[in-house]
C-alpha cells in the first residue's frame, strides 16, 4: 500500500513511518497551512500527523493551533474527498474532549475542551464527521493518550531526572491513575487500521490496556535505574497548601505543576480492541520499561 504521512519528523511520524515501511511504500509530506491552498492527493493512505502541540508553557499565539490543527486538516480532508485514496487516519487527541477526566474517557463523552489546542482538534473532527464519506473510502479520527517510547522528550523525562538524582518523590500520598499509550502500540494500531477493512469508520481512543499511579512510575523508574524507590507520603493536605503558596511567590511547586503531577486521566481503549479483535503487543509496564530503559542509555551516552 502507498501511505503518505505529513508531520512525519515528530517522535510520531519517525517511529510509524518506520514501523509501516518494512511492508508498504511510506512517503513525508512537510506542509504547513496557508490559507487558499489546494492538495493533490497521489495515494492510497493519508495519515495526518502535522500540527501543533500543546504548549505547556503557554507563550503560542491562539490562532496558530486554530491554523495547524483545523483549518490545515479541512484543506487535506477535501483534497482526500477529492481523491482516488480509500483510507484517512487523523491523529486527534484525547484532550478534544476533557482537560480532566471524572471515571473513564470513552468516545461517547460530550467535548469539553477548554485549551485552544484541544478546542481546535476538536473543531477537526466535528468538521471530517460533517462530511459524507464517499462509498469505498475509510475515515478514521484517532484519539491518543499521552505518548511515549524510546527517543521521547516529554513529562515522563522529568520523573527520570528526579530519580536519577537519588531525590526522594514527596506526592506519595496521593491517589492517582493515569492512562499511558507506548509508540509500539500506536504503531501496532494504525498498521491495522491500514490492512483490515473490515473496521468501520469513526473515532477511536488510544491507550494502553493498564493505567498507572505516578507512584507506580516511580517504581519502575527505580528498577531501570537500579535504585531504591524513594517515596514519602507527606500528607496532601500539607502539599496542596505549599502549592498554593507556590502561585503567590512562585515556588517550584504551584496549584497547576501539582494537577498535572497528581490528577486521574483514564482512558478507555474497549472499542479499539473490539474493532481489531487482537490484544495489543505491549503491556503498560513493559512498554514503560522500555521508555525508561532509553533515557537511561542517553543519560550514558
Amino acid at each position: 500500500m502507498k501511505i503518505l504521512i505529513t508531520g512525519a519528523t515528530g517522535f510520531v511520524g519517525t517511529n510509524l513511518k518506520n514501523y509501516l515501511k518494512t511492508s508498504n511504500e511510506v512517503e513525508s509530506f512537510s506542509i504547513r497551512y496557508q490559507a487558499n491552498q489546494e492538495f493533490e492527493i497521489n495515494t492510497d493512505a493519508l495519515i495526518h500527523l502535522a500540527g501543533k502541540a500543546h504548549d505547556l508553557k503557554n507563550v503560542s499565539n491562539p490562532n496558530d493551533y486554530y491554523e495547524a490543527n483545523f483549518e490545515l486538516t479541512k484543506q487535506l480532508f477535501d483534497a482526500f474527498l477529492n481523491s482516488d485514496a480509500i483510507l484517512f487516519i487523523f491523529m486527534s487527541t484525547v484532550k478534544a474532549v476533557a482537560d480532566r477526566v471524572d471515571g473513564i474517557l470513552n468516545e461517547e463523552m460530550i467535548p469539553n475542551s477548554i485549551t485552544h489546542y484541544g478546542i481546535a482538534k476538536q473543531q477537526a473532527e466535528r468538521y471530517i464527521l460533517s462530511k459524507k464519506i464517499p462509498l469505498g473510502k475509510r475515515v478514521y479520527i484517532l484519539r491518543p493518550c499521552m505518548i511515549h517510547g524510546p527517543g521521547n522528550k516529554g513529562n515522563l523525562n522529568l520523573l527520570y531526572g528526579l530519580v536519577a538524582k537519588g531525590l526522594p518523590w514527596p506526592l506519595g500520598d496521593f491517589k492517582n491513575k493515569r492512562s499511558y499509550l507506548s509508540i509500539e502500540n500506536l504503531c501496532f494500531v494504525v498498521q491495522e487500521l491500514l490492512q483490515n477493512v473490515n473496521i468501520e469508520s469513526g473515532i477511536y481512543n488510544l491507550a494502553d490496556d493498564e493505567p498507572l499511579s505516578t507512584n507506580e512510575l516511580i517504581e519502575l523508574l527505580s528498577e531501570s535505574l537500579k535504585k531504591p524507590k524513594r517515596i514519602i507520603k507527606i500528607p496532601t493536605t500539607l502539599i496542596k497548601k505549599i502549592a498554593l503558596i507556590g502561585d503567590v511567590i512562585k515556588l517550584p511547586l504551584n496549584s497547576e505543576r501539582l494537577q498535572k503531577l497528581t490528577e486521574n486521566y483514564i482512558v478507555s481503549n474497549t472499542k479499539i480492541k473490539i474493532a481489531i479483535n487482537k490484544e495489543l503487543p505491549i503491556s503498560s509496564r513493559k512498554g514503560l520499561s522500555i521508555t525508561f530503559d532509553s533515557f537511561s542509555n542517553s543519560y550514558k551516552n
